[in-house]
């Protein structure tokens, strides 16, 4: 991977017990932050530590907050996750502040795991990988799978791997991460009104200020995913618009599959039209057609090259996802996988197009401020 190299120096110089705290941004989720907060009194860090909540006051979270013993904070009228964090940076004192959201499962080793690696002083971020929960439906599941394919989901940080015990990295997910509360507050926190990609733009800020950002392969946040169709779609849509955004207005974070991917719906387009065109034309009939024997014109050629780069691309997605690091690789996660992937392409390359036309024809990449894009349901909790 860019920008990563295993880290094998042996030296861990001793340091006094650091006050850990974990910062949890929340909104209309008491269902699930429940199940983060009961996990996290389970942890087993052998050294106390703090949880606080950032949320609007009244929301549904502070009583369940409460009824756990950890602190609430009032989000100030945030419109996005960046700024509630920003609220929570500057309202808490400790040494390390880990985060994650309000819709993971922590395991009971995952602050030991993460805090462990502050005694090195190289280390001014350190974070992990996340995958689906055990208990997430079986979709979901392969939801997961179709994430964490190898080839096909280019640049993402969903479940790589990478070897060795503590890696080098660019960017850790925001939902499973670890700072010193010095560098966060050397570098302003987040960006602020970054309504997506702000924990990429945050570890941005910090590696131009010369910190190291690291990665323990073994630190594993089970992390709910969006189950098909239109909630995963949506979430892979935003996922899209705000990483255009983003790379807009710091050119630093672009990489070439965040714009490639763009194409992707107006090639399946041209892919379908090619196929139906040199079909209605004779290309699907023609003898013998399953060999390359006989003349090939432009309808056999279109009928059968659109096919062929249809079933390559299928091919591509099982291999990928049978290759994975997703722990719910199975026979039906895998098989149902090009499905998925299909989906995730088609749908964060239209969120690439609509960060292209809101770039070009809108508020230019400004647009990357202001409210969150939000594509989880919310209503009931």
């Amino acid at each position: 991977m860019k920008g990563m190299r295993s880290y094998v120096s042996l030296r861990r110089p001793t340091m006094a017990a650091p006050r850990v705290c974990v910062l949890i941004p929340t909104l209309r989720n008491s269902l699930q932050l429940e199940v983060v907060l009961k996990s996290l009194a389970s942890q087993d860090h052998h050294s106390d530590f703090d949880v606080a909540v950032v949320g609007p006051t009244g929301d549904t979270g502070q009583e369940v907050t409460e009824k756990y013993g950890r602190r609430w904070i009032d989000d100030a009228g945030s419109r996005n996750r960046a700024d509630a964090c920003n609220v929570g940076i500057k309202a808490i004192d400790c040494d390390i502040l880990l985060f994650t959201d309000d819709d993971v499962i922590p395991p009971s080793d995952w602050v030991g795991k993460l805090v462990r690696w502050f005694e090195r002083p190289e280390v001014a971020a350190v974070g992990g990988p996340n995958f689906a929960p055990d208990e997430d439906p079986r979709w979901a599941k392969a939801a997961d799978v179709a994430f964490t394919a190898k080839w096909m989901t280019a640049g993402t940080r969903y479940g790589k791997v990478p070897p060795g015990e503590l890696v080098e990295i660019e960017h850790n997910p925001g939902c499973n991460s670890a700072y010193r509360k010095s560098v966060l507050d050397q570098v302003g926190g987040y960006e602020p009104g970054c309504i997506g990609a702000e924990d990429v733009v945050l570890d941005e800020k910090i590696r131009a200020e010369g910190h190291r950002i690291w990665f323990d392969p073994t630190a594993v946040m089970p992390h709910r995913r969006r189950l098909p169709v239109k909630p995963y779609m949506q979430q892979l849509r935003n996922y899209g618009y705000v990483r255009t955004l983003a790379n807009a207005r710091w050119p630093n974070l672009a990489v070439w599959s965040h714009s490639v991917i763009g194409f992707f719906p107006i090639l399946v387009m041209l892919g379908i039209i090619t196929l139906f065109a040199g079909g209605l034309s004779g290309g699907a009939t023609e003898e013998p057609w399953f060999t390359f024997e006989g003349e090939w014109n432009w309808a056999r050629i279109a009928f059968h090259g659109s096919l062929g780069l249809m079933c390559a691309y299928v091919v591509l997605c099982w291999s990928g996802a049978a290759l994975g690091n997703s722990p719910h690789r199975n026979p039906f996660t895998v098989l149902v996988s090009p499905i998925l992937i299909f989906l995730a392409h088609w749908s964060y390359g239209g969120g690439v197009v609509r960060g292209w036309k809101q770039i070009r024809f809108g508020g230019g990449a400004e647009a990357g401020l202001g409210v969150q894009l939000d594509d989880k349901d919310r209503s009931g909790q």
